[in-house]
């Protein structure tokens, strides 16, 4: 299978990986592997088709302005017949939704914005440069020929691409269609997902002394509808191979895509690869050279993609992120876009240990004299807790081998104001 690279717009993959990890760059392409642009689509109408992805190119069926118009509230008229006379006789009133009349000879006629230019008008003259006395008007400026007309056609021609495949139909776009007269789409089907939880720690709602919230199964869920995904939500599995593996069994023929989080590790209680192989999947990625998210598995169970997160939250946020989102960006049939594809500087200095490419929070606090965002790092480089995150407008990424970085240096980063748009 062809897979097109798509980089991770960091260059975080700057030295080689040890042997035992996948670079972050090898992880995308093994992700992207698994997962095909859905063939499943539906006719929505336009008022319920925001935020869906577009399955084929939409083109104007007519070129738009339909019919000349005016651009102003004004008078049309004939330049020739003004420059015969002084002042023009009204001769009526031309409204927006009216049909098309004809303009008398040696006559004007009072016009409103977006009305049909009478035939034989060759040019409008706003109202603000009139002068109304006894049924005539007059005019203080000279008008030339196709002043405040806005001709038809001269927005867009017939055929002209109005939205592309692939592309998340957002409010500006149903603008665009609609006054094309577009009342229906055709869009893919949104992909199902489903999410699991790991550990026997974790709990919803009360818990036991010596458990503690499940914050990563709700924070999937969420991304992955914003992301344009129907979700399951199956729960918190236990840590008992048994039960993994009863609970994995038959999902590959439900689902696009599998998604967990914990248990993907070497800890005496990760089964998560055991378990996906039992109920006859496959694991065809482990480990990535990545802070936070090294125990990042990949693989298929049926027709369904499995990517297994770790367990710590943000290492989950992070992951979903670098390898969901594009999966998800796939099945929709759109191009997955880089990770951190915005420029930055960094407004701190910090020294680090290299050999694995990291991800953090990070806070636009200023723009500098050049206009590029400074950014300031938040947190302590701790996987496990989202406090960080919950102050963050974006991640920035820094490459394997980077050990230093000071004031003013080059960044990547995304801000979260790019999540759900286009992906």
């Amino acid at each position: 299978m062809h897979i097109d690279r798509v980089t991770p717009g960091c260059g975080c993959d700057s030295v080689l990986p040890p042997a035992d990890m996948m670079s972050v760059a090898d992880a995308l392409d093994r992700a992207l592997a698994l997962v095909a642009p859905l063939a499943d689509t539906l006719s929505l109408r336009l008022f319920d088709s925001f935020g869906r992805t577009v399955a084929n190119t939409v083109h104007a069926a007519e070129a738009m302005p339909f019919f000349d118009n005016s651009a102003m509230d004004g008078f049309a008229l004939r330049c020739d017949d003004l420059a015969c006379l002084g002042a023009l006789p009204i001769a009526g009133t031309v409204a927006a939704g009216e049909s098309p009349r004809a303009l008398p000879e040696g006559a004007a006629l009072h016009i409103f914005t977006g009305a049909p230019l009478p035939q034989g008008a060759d040019a409008v003259v706003m109202v603000e440069c009139a002068v109304e006395k006894q049924g005539h008007v007059s005019f203080t400026t000279k008008p030339e020929v196709g002043d405040n007309i806005r001709h038809a056609g001269s927005d867009q021609a017939a055929g002209q691409e109005l939205l592309v495949a692939g592309a998340r139909i957002e409010a500006h776009h149903i603008g665009l269609l609609a006054a094309n007269g577009i009342e229906t789409v055709e869009v893919v089907r949104r992909p199902r997902i489903a999410v699991f939880s790991t550990g026997d720690e974790l709990a919803s709602g009360k818990r036991k002394l010596g458990q503690i919230p499940d914050a990563n199964r709700p924070m999937l869920i969420a991304l992955a509808q914003v992301a344009g995904a129907d979700v399951d939500d199956l729960g918190i599995l236990s840590d008992d191979l048994e039960a993994t593996v009863a609970a994995l069994k038959n999902l590959g023929a439900q689902y696009d895509l599998i998604l967990t989080s914990g248990a993907v590790s070497m800890g005496g209680k990760d089964h998560i690869r055991e378990a996906l192989v039992a109920a006859g999947g496959d694991v065809q990625g482990w480990r990535v050279a990545l802070k936070p998210g090294k125990p990042v598995m990949f693989g298929k169970l049926g027709g369904a993609a499995f990517t297994g997160l770790p367990g710590n939250p943000f290492a989950v946020h992070v992951g979903f992120h670098m390898y969901v989102l594009p999966q998800i960006a796939r099945l929709l049939g759109a191009v997955p876009a880089p990770f951190a594809p915005v420029p930055a500087v960094a407004g701190f200095n910090w020294t680090r240990k290299a050999g694995r490419a990291e991800v953090f929070p990070v806070r636009l606090v200023r723009y500098d004299s050049t206009g590029m965002p400074v950014l300031e790092r938040l947190g302590r480089s701790v996987s496990a807790t989202l406090l960080p995150l919950g102050q963050a407008d974006g991640l920035a990424i820094v490459p394997a081998d980077c050990g230093e970085i000071s004031t003013g240096a080059p960044l990547s980063w995304r801000p979260f104001c790019i999540i759900g748009e286009d992906p």
